[in-house]
């Protein structure tokens, strides 16, 4: 790499001293140098890391630029292929193998249909607030169950196994236990996962798994399917919740727009989205040269997309820091873009405007019960980026 070329040395670890929402000063100070940007990964491999809106979404687009794992060219040693089923991890046609008998039960029209039970299970979540009285922590009264339940109920998991399960995907998606704790959570929930698929083939329920067992696809494969839909169906959409309420209660002026206007609930569930960007980076590698914004990313390099900075690029957004509810400017990458484009986004989206539409209109003086600076984000080590606990209160009069 030339001298001319912006380098990020390593990932930084902190995000910026200011407002706590916004990417590490690092990344945007990347952006402001182009689109492209040396990078040295943590395993000491060059490669390059992508800031900017167009050049992600190109590189999401361009199937020049691979998914596997066993290409990912990040340390120094080669990284063995994905497991059976995680198919976020594949090419086609391995991919479109695990994705297209999933496609038909992520339909706009089937997750709609589940809005009345996500409306109920979010009822009694905030009944179950209200009873307890404040102050609480949202994360694990409100922004953590509804998810856990929904993703449970959808892969059939059952009842009396639900508190352990989510205990597991804590662990190991949390980024804050050591290699022996993590690996030892993931691989509980591998073997319930596993248990599970065998159970639906002995026993189908009326459950998206269940319906999976009447496929030609393979008990370890079905597993892999599951630890997917698991990992974007709870994590994702619990610290997009508990996040995006922070977010709400940091700028007051937004918080009373959506309250005042049940028509901004779906516009204030795509900015959030796009301002908070949860899921913060991806990789892929190219499969040849190819020329990107002037750079020539050569064969067999991994590049890093910063979903964070491109859902931030003025160039795409008009003043892109600030959180407006009203924002009309669709597109954003919170879901990714092209063939790994995320397939549980509308179950997502209908999850997030029940539960903020009800949160809002059922505390209408929910405030934070600490200072702001008190409340604590979880480890940029960690996948998805989120709040570790959200203290709030309100009036009860």
């Amino acid at each position: 790499m030339s001298e001319s070329v912006h380098t990020v040395t390593a990932l930084p670890t902190e995000r910026s001293g200011g407002c706590p929402f916004d990417p590490p000063a690092e990344l945007l100070d990347a952006r402001r140098h182009g689109s492209v940007s040396g990078f040295t990964h943590p395993g000491g491999k060059p490669g390059w890391m992508i800031t900017g809106y167009e050049a992600v979404r190109s590189v999401l687009a361009d199937p020049r630029f691979s998914s596997r794992r066993d290409l990912m060219n990040v340390v120094d040693f080669e990284l063995p292929p994905a497991p059976p089923g995680e198919f976020l991890l594949m090419d086609d046609p391995q991919h479109s193998r695990y994705r297209k008998p999933l496609v038909g039960k992520f339909t706009v029209r089937r997750m709609r249909m589940l809005g009345e039970r996500i409306e109920r299970i979010t009822a009694d979540c905030l009944d179950a607030m209200a009873e307890t009285g404040p102050p609480t922590d949202l994360v694990t009264a409100f922004a953590k169950p509804i998810p856990t339940i929904v993703i449970c109920e959808i892969l059939g998991v059952p009842y009396e196994d639900r508190a352990s399960f989510q205990e597991q995907i804590d662990t190991f998606m949390g980024g804050e236990v050591g290699d022996e704790e993590l690996m030892a959570a993931y691989t509980a929930t591998q073997e319930y996962l596993a248990g599970l698929v065998t159970e639906k083939r002995a026993r189908p329920t009326d459950d998206i798994l269940s319906e999976l067992t009447d496929s030609d696809l393979t008990d370890e494969e079905l597993k892999g399917i599951s630890l997917i839909l698991l990992a974007a169906g709870f994590d994702t959409t619990a610290n997009m919740l508990s996040l995006g309420t922070y977010a709400l209660l940091r700028n007051p002026d937004q918080l009373a727009a959506l309250r005042a206007d049940p028509t901004l609930t779906d516009g204030a569930v795509e900015e959030l989205l796009r301002y908070l960007s949860v899921a913060k980076t991806f990789h892929r590698t190219a499969l040849e040269d190819v020329e990107l914004d002037g750079r020539t990313i050569e064969s067999g390099t991994t590049v890093l997309l910063s979903f964070n900075t491109a859902n931030r690029d003025p160039d795409r957004f008009t003043d892109p820091h600030t959180l407006d509810l009203r924002r009309q400017s669709p597109g954003h990458l919170a879901f990714s873009h092209g063939i790994h484009q995320c397939l549980g986004q509308q179950l997502a989206r209908v999850e997030m405007r029940v539960a903020f539409r009800a949160l809002v209109d059922r505390f209408p003086g929910l405030r934070l019960a600490v200072p702001p600076e008190e409340v604590v984000l979880r480890p940029e080590t960690a996948d998805i980026f989120g709040v570790k606990s959200l203290p709030v209160t309100w009036d009860t009069k």
